[in-house]
């Protein structure tokens, strides 16, 4: 089972690939975009890096890795999705990929949920309506056992996202930061969303 491109009624998700890498290079060369994942913009060298990673991470486990979100008329609210991406405008970088990190377990029955949108895209309910649909994918299609999605404990808008799709708060630790940035003394919290909270209704289909 290889990615599939998902569809929800604004947006386009197409799985992540090669033809991408510019829109990824453009995407975090907002420093405001990774203010609370780099604390500055990327370089494109360093995109390229996190391109090959990302492919990479989807050989992992069938069906999971990372899709470009397209909508028209900026993903705005009323909008519907394009026909095709070459239609659409990117909005967001959507991500679920097998949980792979320092502070994440290594069972590939277990997602991490992300998402990174362009600024311009911000507070339209883009990452939420997205999200959704990954959540159903992990559990309905893949079948994974939990998604969980992790971000800096002061980052509220994205926590927000997982409030909003119905994931619940977990935990809260203190990884080591090599370069920490502010808030960072505060910790990263992590969000869950388990097969039995899908199942009994708490996802928000």
């Amino acid at each position: 089972m290889a990615q599939p491109t998902l569809h929800t009624d604004r947006l386009l998700l197409v799985p992540l690939a090669d033809r991408h890498l510019e829109l990824e290079v453009q995407l975090d060369s907002d420093p405001e975009v990774l203010r609370f994942i780099a604390g500055r913009a990327h370089s494109r060298d360093e995109v390229v890096v996190s391109h090959e990673q990302r492919m990479a991470l989807t050989e992992k486990v069938d069906g999971l890795g990372y899709w470009m979100a397209f909508g028209t008329e900026g993903g705005s609210r009323g909008s519907t999705a394009p026909a095709s991406e070459e239609k659409g405008e990117f909005v967001a970088l959507m991500m679920l990929p097998p949980a792979h990190g320092p502070d994440q377990p290594d069972d590939p029955m277990v997602a991490e949920l992300g998402y990174r949108l362009p600024r311009r895209c911000w507070r339209r309910g883009l990452a939420s309506e997205a999200s959704r649909a990954l959540l159903r994918h992990a559990f309905d299609t893949v079948g994974q056992s939990r998604v969980i999605a992790q971000t800096m404990t002061v980052n509220t808008g994205s926590r927000g996202v997982m409030e909003a799709v119905g994931l619940r708060y977990a935990r809260t630790y203190f990884p080591v930061w090599d370069d920490p940035l502010p808030g960072s003394e505060l910790g990263e919290v992590e969000y869950e969303m388990t097969r039995e909270m899908w199942e009994t209704g708490r996802g928000d289909r």
